[in-house]
């Protein structure tokens, strides 16, 4: 009885000690000025780089459902739902792609953009990351900056650029890009190179007010 009673306790103590040793990570809320301060500045290098070096699109957040995550953002960000068929086709249904104000009834003409481009996480960082957190990365739904469902043109117009050579079409998108933009990169704990953080600093100059919201990656 005792034995049992120490082996119980035991139990107990193994439980609150993963318990109370585990991170926590919480939700940060800043105006984008001071967000884009947060960002450390680094040097960007390329060297090594391949695009199948973030494993996308994996199974997604319900790896039973049957969509992986192209499929399963398209559903999360669709203002007219699609149908939803064999194999997670998708039929019907309507997006708004903010980057060029445009309304999408097509889910063949969207891409998914990763907020900040693989090559640019790459550059800023993730160069040095395990293969499984380039994955995590790559199909990140836990914040929903960092994957949008955009129109085609205007995804493979930006391509791997910074906002420094790139912008959306939409002008009175600006903020919020930048706001994504720079939640993405505190989240992934990313840094940013000297002309990406005067072009940002412009744009926050722009929307002193304008929230930057992220909680960082486990």
């Amino acid at each position: 009885m005792v034995k049992a009673v120490l082996r119980g306790l035991a139990a107990a103590l193994i439980v609150w000690s993963t318990t109370v040793s585990s991170p926590a990570y919480a939700v940060e809320s800043l105006p984008l000025p001071e967000a884009v301060e947060r960002l450390p500045l680094g040097t960007e290098s390329r060297d090594g780089y391949t695009r199948s070096s973030f494993r996308h699109w994996n199974a997604g957040t319900n790896p039973t459902d049957g969509c992986h995550t192209r499929a399963e953002v398209l559903l999360h960000e669709a203002v007219e739902a699609p149908t939803v068929g064999a194999n997670c086709a998708l039929t019907g249904g309507a997006w708004f792609s903010y980057y060029d104000n445009t309304t999408v009834t097509s889910a063949s003409g969207l891409d998914i953009d990763h907020m900040v481009p693989l090559a640019e996480a790459w550059d800023s960082g993730a160069s040095a990351w395990s293969a499984q957190r380039r994955e995590a990365y790559a199909n990140d739904q836990g914040q929903e900056a960092s994957l949008v469902a955009v129109t085609a043109r205007s995804n493979r117009s930006k391509a791997d650029q910074d906002p420094a050579q790139w912008l959306p079409p939409t002008a009175e998108a600006h903020c919020r890009y930048a706001a994504e933009w720079v939640a993405t990169k505190l989240r992934w704990g990313l840094t940013a190179d000297e002309p990406e953080l005067a072009t940002l600093r412009d744009l926050a100059g722009a929307c002193p007010d304008r929230p930057v919201t992220y909680e960082p990656a486990t």
